[in-house]
């Protein structure tokens, strides 16, 4: 089969797009208070973040995963986005230039590249193509990529599968556990119910320390979310899963090319905001790839989009679930930055 540099932006055709979540009137009322709260805490309008930051609160997932992740406890529900509120002021991941952490994806230990069967967007993780010296950059490389992740989520879908590879990773390439549980805190307090899977794969013997020291920093939700080597083809379609793992997809990473796809698809601007038309995200606009392809003719590589792919329609029962939220979780202040 034909090796190709071009990512895959959709699920297999047919795709009906799980878990949906169902709310009775209760948990309704319950997500309309939620944002009444957090609207108290809302930024100033004159300030610079205010337009990101009511973004993500006008997103419908958001208010109901909090509500979930609190087990509908709405005090606890409360003080969990009020900390996340005061995170995403501090660490602004939708303002990260991509320039910023390109540097961090030129071995492609971070991949956003295909979907599980239940239209989950896949991050492979490959902590043996570690290619920079511990810093600061490498948590906001992660948090870009989570973002760029969300924006690959076809409607109805509010959760990702992270697919860790720990083939050629050795002790000096795999991260420390000060740094693993700063990823855990970030995905677990601030991506709160966005890991659908959690899969580990290839862990040497040598490496099961580390998961020892981590699992005091796991929380019982996404400790039953991870997996080890289990088959994958019973959660990936062939032609989505990369050939490195079983499947039919064979993907040649190239830096450049796949940067661009990423940047391009999800209408990323040089200083990190969205170009225009772009701000509800690519999937509101139905962005398609680039048509202009690099030439590979010296590699021999394909670089056209994969069959199956640039059709995809979401069944309609993938989207049942947030239909009736539109209203509850967005509320009148949408308006204000429709009109902008």
């Amino acid at each position: 089969m034909t090796r190709t540099t071009a990512i895959l932006t959709a699920p297999e055709t047919g795709t009906v797009i799980q878990p949906v979540h169902q709310y009775s009137d209760e948990q309704n009322a319950q997500i309309k208070e939620l944002r009444k709260y957090a609207d108290t805490l809302l930024l100033d309008s004159s300030d610079a973040y205010y337009r990101w930051e009511l973004r993500w609160l006008n997103k419908p997932d958001t208010m109901p995963r909090y509500m979930r992740a609190a087990k509908w406890k709405l005090p606890d529900a409360k003080r969990r986005i009020e900390g996340t509120i005061k995170w995403r002021r501090e660490f602004q991941p939708e303002l990260i230039r991509p320039d910023e952490v390109k540097i961090e994806a030129e071995t492609g230990k971070i991949i956003l590249n295909g979907f599980d069967k239940d239209g989950r967007p896949i991050l492979y993780m490959r902590p043996g193509r570690e290619n920079t010296e511990t810093s600061p950059r490498q948590l906001r490389h992660l948090v870009w990529c989570l973002e760029r992740a969300k924006d690959f989520m076809p409607p109805g879908q509010e959760s990702l599968v992270i697919i860790v590879d720990y083939k050629s990773t050795t002790l000096r390439t795999n991260p420390s556990i000060s740094i693993a549980s700063k990823v855990l805190t970030i995905l677990q307090q601030h991506y709160v119910e966005t890991l659908g899977r959690a899969i580990v794969t290839n862990l040497p013997m040598l490496l099961n320390f580390f998961y020892k020291g981590i699992s005091p920093f796991l929380d019982p939700v996404t400790r039953d979310k991870m997996r080890f080597n289990p088959d994958l083809l019973e959660l990936v379609p062939k032609s989505q899963l990369d050939s490195d793992f079983g499947g039919d997809f064979e993907f040649e990473y190239d830096h450049e090319t796949y940067w661009k796809q990423i940047v391009d698809f999800c209408g990323i601007a040089e200083d990190g905001t969205r170009l225009e038309g772009y701000f509800d995200g690519p999937m509101g606009i139905h962005a398609q790839l680039p048509s202009t392809k690099p030439d590979n003719s010296d590699t021999g590589l394909d670089t056209t989009t994969p069959s199956g792919t640039s059709s995809y329609t979401p069944s309609i029962d993938s989207v049942g679930g947030t239909k009736e939220l539109d209203s509850a979780v967005e509320g009148p202040i949408v308006k204000s930055i429709e009109a902008e």
